[in-house]
């Protein structure tokens, strides 16, 4: 395969020959594009007649198209269309024949999103994730509850999303797609001249033959189209086109860009909407019932009318307070009973099942005095119909306020969505670069390749080159870095930022879900979405926590039921109008409303979203709630030189012979060797080489032809230039392929590293015929990184590929005491394994591929995000700025949030700790206070808002350490 390898791939494997067009069906060719192959060793083949039944026995199975089974080696292939069979039915067949398939290939797997309704605790959550993960093909599944969104890998050919959402639907809750694997670059389609499901279906049809577009949905009622497309070969300007030429005349369907409603947002809204809505409601019914039951009976003669007998001892006031408590109890109140039913279902216990157990006994306790005092003559009790109807009324407030505020936490995260421009300018050109048309598109119709035009003051659409002007631009909104940043022709731009003055044509490179930003918002999403090893203390807890809740509530009312029929206590403790039982059943009730676990679910995930979307706001892109709270136990900082400490552009400052070769000859086969090396020093050899041509020789370098390039991590490499062996690198490279030195070159080399500067020698056929000397100049940051790093209790550690001399010059100026050099990248992650043996928790700042192994060996990595994208991949932490600042800005946020997730619990479990005995009636006998339930319910929707606004404290945080601080 050539050089564009990515490019061929996407060409037929059967071209036509000689120029002749190949006439292939359509139908075939789509056949084709669905088939799949698998390979897998088969044990127990013992002769070509077991090779022969295998294939017999395969090949009956509709949806397999051809199979090939080798006995020697003990293999299968089989092809087959994954629409009719999956591959577990291929596996189980072959194993039904007698045989053993093995290594069998871990299939595709995609990913997807979904909306969960319904979750009220940590409980909740957990019984969703167990449904989810109990589906045939699903690998993993991780819901968060503060997001109410569940993340699921699945394999596609043994389940799909609808029996996902199937499942959670079965275990109680309801189920929404946000996204699947296929919508990474996903447009929807306005349709107009639609006036029958023909037109749809031809529209459709012409969609779907398009090379590059992998799915395409018809709303039918909506006129939309939802197409899925590979935006390296389609974009949605040439949808659109195919959709005007679908008809038989041409512009007959016409179709627009169609931005569907963010489906959070109004979600969001709808929850915010629906409580308020229920709680005014039942605030309708409930202030009757407490007039007349604690309001107006104060105020004789005014209340006197509620004592009214209507028949026996059954009053007018109790009658009315039955029927204004019962629509709050059965229609307003109902959710509480579907969530308990469910939760039960599952064998589980939540919010609901507390709330619904509570009121029931209040509200059905009342309608019990009710009858009574309806045949009876004589009874007097005392109903608890102000209770059922206020608690109720308490939660759904309490759950307002809450989904209210929950709304915020992401309001960062929505901040970075909305920096993308709604529109852009787009530009024709001629061949000569001249400006054909000008044209205002929308953001989502920009394509690979197109010219746009940024003029002052606007966004930067989508992330590309500038190939034509020069301009400042404010990277702030990414980065967080308010310093504007000179771009001219060939420099990058990324998505959302702003153009400050002058203006540039920038060539879009990534669009979509390519975008910086789009990667950013989908790690923040990822990170928003993990659970942090803290949350498993609430997972524990609410396992047990509401059966607990409930056995406490049913001792406090014996302990309170049986001394008062018992007379342990006086009689005077029972207040007016109740009995002994009726002051047990309001400290049981209330002891089972404030101890509801709402708040101890909320209070691990919402910290980390705000934390998460705030971090993401500074330029510090946070991968989750265990590189969170690994962050905040960092005692030992790791330092990459080259890139991370240092600049990372080195140059070479000077360049000298040791042999009777002219400079031309010597700095071309230094040329030859570098070009194909990655390493930024080769680089810079390369370049300061291609400088002294014009005055050592011709005005163009020759091309030497190149031979056995071999590279030697953290030395240099080795190579055949013509006839001759050439190898280029440090000091360890020459010692290692037994170079000798003469003391000119090691008082060279010693002279340059006592400079902090890298000497890079050239030796020929196995004697040192020069070298150049590099320097990477320290970034000016890093000291005082360093010393505020200490200032923390943070040791800080260099370790280099680079040479002692040049790596101890360098620790020096910026602060480290302790350093390792002439180290290779496997070297690195065992330096960085020795330092965790000895019981250190270690971060690791890196930047380049060679860092990759020592960023995953670490504790925390923390990957520059001007590095690799191997680098960046490998690290749990990546500073998009390149700023070393970032470091101190990571691990500070993370000891903030963690403190905060503590602060969070001590909220949470405050109420708990503290109300349940106050309900209970601790303090009753000593001061006479006890806690209503009514009240019991409005202190356990106070810990959840608590538990919110605390989180929502973090979006205040500032970095500790500014760019312009000294």
């Amino acid at each position: 395969m050539g050089v564009s390898g990515k490019d061929e791939l996407k060409l037929p494997l059967l071209q036509p020959s000689n120029g002749i067009p190949a006439s292939v069906s359509q139908s075939v060719l789509d056949v084709d594009k669905r088939i799949k192959t698998i390979m897998f060793k088969v044990s127990g083949i013992k002769c070509a007649s077991c090779a022969i039944s295998i294939e017999s026995v395969l090949g009956k199975l509709n949806g397999v198209a051809s199979v090939m089974v080798s006995p020697l080696q003990g293999q299968a292939v089989v092809k087959y269309l994954p629409e009719l069979i999956t591959a577990k039915q291929i596996k189980e067949t072959v194993e039904d024949a007698g045989f053993q398939a093995d290594d069998f290939p871990e299939q595709d797997i995609v990913v997807c999103r979904l909306r969960i309704k319904g979750m009220a605790c940590t409980s909740c959550s957990e019984s969703a994730e167990r449904a989810l993960s109990m589906v045939d093909g699903v690998k993993k599944a991780v819901v968060g509850l503060a997001l109410e969104e569940a993340k699921v890998n699945y394999d596609p050919s043994v389940t799909d999303t609808d029996r996902i959402i199937e499942a959670v639907v079965d275990a109680g809750f309801g189920a929404d797609l946000i996204s699947s694997g296929s919508d990474l670059n996903k447009v929807h389609l306005k349709l107009e001249g639609i006036n029958s499901s023909n037109d749809l279906t031809a529209i459709q049809c012409a969609l779907e033959v398009l090379e590059g577009v992998n799915h395409v949905s018809m709303d039918l009622e909506e006129h939309v189209a939802t197409i899925s497309y590979d935006s390296d070969v389609i974009g949605p300007r040439s949808l659109i086109q195919c959709v005007r030429e679908a008809g038989s005349e041409p512009n007959i369907y016409k179709a627009s860009l169609y931005i569907p409603p963010r489906r959070q947002d109004t979600e969001r809204q709808h929850d915010i909407k629906m409580y308020k809505v229920k709680f005014l409601w039942s605030c309708i019914f409930s202030v009757p019932v407490v007039m007349f039951s604690m309001i107006l009976p104060m105020l004789p003669p005014y209340g006197n009318w509620l004592d009214y007998k209507i028949h026996n001892m059954l009053t007018l006031g109790m009658l009315l307070r039955w029927i204004f408590c019962s629509p709050v109890q059965f229609f307003i109140g109902r959710r509480f009973y579907v969530g308990s039913y469910h939760a039960l279902k599952r064998r589980s216990a939540n919010m609901d099942v507390l709330v619904a157990l509570g009121t029931n006994a209040a509200y059905f306790y009342s309608v019990y005095v009710l009858i009574k005092a309806l045949i009876s003559d004589n009874f007097e009790g005392q109903d608890f119909f102000e209770t059922s109807s206020m608690l109720i009324s308490f939660i759904l407030l309490g759950k307002y306020l809450e989904v209210v505020a929950r709304g915020k936490t992401s309001d960062a995260l929505a901040k970075l969505t909305d920096l993308a421009p709604d529109t852009a300018y787009l530009l024709t050109l001629s061949g000569n670069g001249d400006v054909i048309s000008e044209e205002e598109i929308s953001t989502q119709l920009i394509q690979r390749d197109d010219i746009l035009k940024i003029v002052p003051g606007a966004k930067v659409p989508v992330d590309g080159i500038v190939i034509n002007g020069q301009s400042h631009v404010n990277e702030s909104m990414i980065t967080g870095e308010a310093k504007p940043v000179a771009k001219r022709p060939g420099d990058k731009v990324i998505g959302g930022t702003v153009n400050e003055n002058g203006c540039v044509l920038v060539k879009a490179t990534h669009v979509g879900s390519e975008t910086a930003l789009s990667q950013i918002v989908q790690i923040v999403e990822t990170a928003q979405l993990a659970r942090a090893p803290v949350q498993k203390l609430a997972d524990q807890i609410s396992k047990f926590f509401v059966p607990a809740v409930v056995v406490a509530a049913f001792l406090t009312w014996l302990g309170w039921f049986i001394p008062g029929e018992a007379r342990v206590y006086p009689k005077s403790w029972i207040p007016k109008a109740m009995d002994g039982f009726e002051l047990a059943l309001q400290f049981g009730i209330s002891v089972l409303v404030v101890a509801c676990p709402c708040a101890l679910g909320l209070a691990t995930p919402t910290a980390v979203m705000v934390a998460t979307g705030k971090g993401a706001s500074q330029g510090v892109l946070i991968k989750g709630g265990n590189a969170l709270e690994k962050a905040h136990k960092v005692k030992l900082v790791v330092f990459d030189k080259t890139g991370t400490l240092t600049v990372g552009k080195p140059t070479v400052v000077s360049a000298v012979l040791f042999s009777r070769s002219s400079m031309e000859e010597f700095c071309n086969i230094a040329i030859a060797a570098e070009s194909n090396s990655e390493h930024p020093i080769a680089k810079a050899v390369v370049e300061h080489a291609k400088k002294l041509y014009p005055k050592h020789g011709s005005q163009t370098e020759y091309v030497t032809e190149v031979d056995d390039f071999v590279v030697h991590p953290g030395a240099g490499v080795g190579v055949k230039v013509g006839d001759k062996k050439v190898l280029v690198g440090n000091r360890r490279l020459m010692q290692a392929c037994n170079v000798p030195f003469g003391p000119e070159v090691e008082d060279y080399i010693s002279d340059n590293e006592h400079l902090a500067r890298t000497c890079v020698l050239v030796a020929i056929d196995g004697r040192v015929a020069g070298a150049f000397s590099v320097t990477d100049p320290v970034k000016p940051e890093a000291a005082r990184v360093v010393s505020f790093l200490h200032s923390m209790g943070i040791s800080s550690i260099m370790v280099t590929g680079d040479n002692w001399a040049t790596a101890t010059a360098i620790a020096k100026e910026v602060g480290i005491q302790k350093l390792f050099a002439e180290t290779d990248p496997l070297g690195k992650a065992d330096k960085i394994k020795e330092l965790q043996m000895k019981g250190m928790t270690v971060a690791m700042v890196g930047d380049g591929i060679n860092d990759s192994p020592a960023l995953v060996a670490a504790d925390v990595g923390l990957a520059i995000g001007a590095g690799t994208d191997v680098a960046i991949e490998a690290a749990d932490i990546v500073l998009i700025k390149s700023n070393l600042e970032d470091v101190i800005t990571a691990i500070d946020l993370s000891k903030k949030t963690i403190a905060r997730i503590r602060l969070n619990y001590v909220w949470a479990l405050g109420y708990n700790i503290l109300g349940m005995p106050i309900a209970a009636g601790v303090l009753f006998p000593f001061t006479g206070i006890r806690l209503p339930p009514w009240l019991a319910g409005a202190c356990m929707a106070a810990s959840s808002i608590s538990v919110v606004c605390s989180s929502l404290l973090l979006q205040s945080y500032k970095k500790p350490l500014h760019p312009d601080s000294h």
